[in-house]
């Protein structure tokens, strides 16, 4: 009787086993919010030289971001908008906001190691990427499944993606992103990670380039908040050149 209560257990496990979809579907309900204000700060590393900058950030559902420079002096005032697919930046030294489109995407933002491409794509996995679950194996502590996502189409940035999932919050505590060839591009992991308001938010990000030895960034958010009441004009072009 025993081995066949464990039996049917293990078939219920079965019949339960997650699956990517849910996973990304889990990861996306996680670091979507209907309305986001932070503080935080960027850490550029480039052959032993580092440049710090910090920013004030809004951000609303999937698609809406708005961020504007602090520090360091001669970057103040800089400041970027990202509506649904569109994506502009205002420099206080140039009369009206840019726009950032075609092989300018794939330049790093304000020279980190994250791309303007990689900000667009962020929240766009289960539309951009088949996927299958490889493997459980765990990340500083942290039990996770190994999920390898491989693209839809050839205009993706990174043709294979390889996250480490947590398995209790859903955090992708790990990225590695790869080119067509199979070389590695980036690691991008998520750490820090605090019970903020209801939800669980990683406050630090390190993206790492895997072909430019030494050049890292780091994020840290210093405060974040998703009580907030953010005005339209916050996401609007208007608000970059006020």
């Amino acid at each position: 009787m025993n081995l066949l209560l464990c039996f049917l257990a293990f078939v219920s496990g079965l019949a339960h086993a997650v699956t990517v979809e849910e996973i990304l579907t889990k990861i996306d309900a996680n670091l979507t919010y209907e309305a986001r204000e932070s503080s935080l700060q960027m850490v550029v590393t480039k052959k032993g030289r580092s440049k710090t900058y910090r920013m004030h950030s809004f951000g609303r559902g999937q698609e809406d971001m708005a961020m504007e420079y602090l520090e360091p002096a001669r970057d103040k005032g800089t400041k970027m908008l990202k509506k649904t697919d569109d994506l502009w930046m205002y420099l206080p030294s140039f009369e009206k906001p840019q726009k950032i489109s075609g092989h300018m995407l794939r330049q790093g933002l304000m020279g980190s190691d994250m791309s303007y491409e990689d900000l667009m794509e962020s929240s766009r996995w289960q539309t951009m990427y088949n996927g299958t679950i490889a493997a459980e194996e765990v990340i500083e502590g942290r039990k996770c499944w190994k999920v390898e996502l491989k693209a839809k189409e050839s205009t993706v940035s990174y043709p294979k993606r390889v996250i480490w999932v947590d398995q209790a919050n859903y955090i992708p505590l790990r990225q590695e992103l790869y080119a067509l060839s199979g070389m590695l591009l980036k690691s991008w992991t998520m750490g820090d990670v605090r019970s903020i308001e209801g939800r669980e938010f990683p406050m630090k990000m390190v993206v790492e380039d895997q072909v430019q030895k030494g050049s890292v960034t780091e994020i840290v958010f210093e405060k974040v908040t998703f009580k907030v009441a953010l005005a339209e004009e916050v996401f609007s072009l208007r608000w970059l050149e006020r």
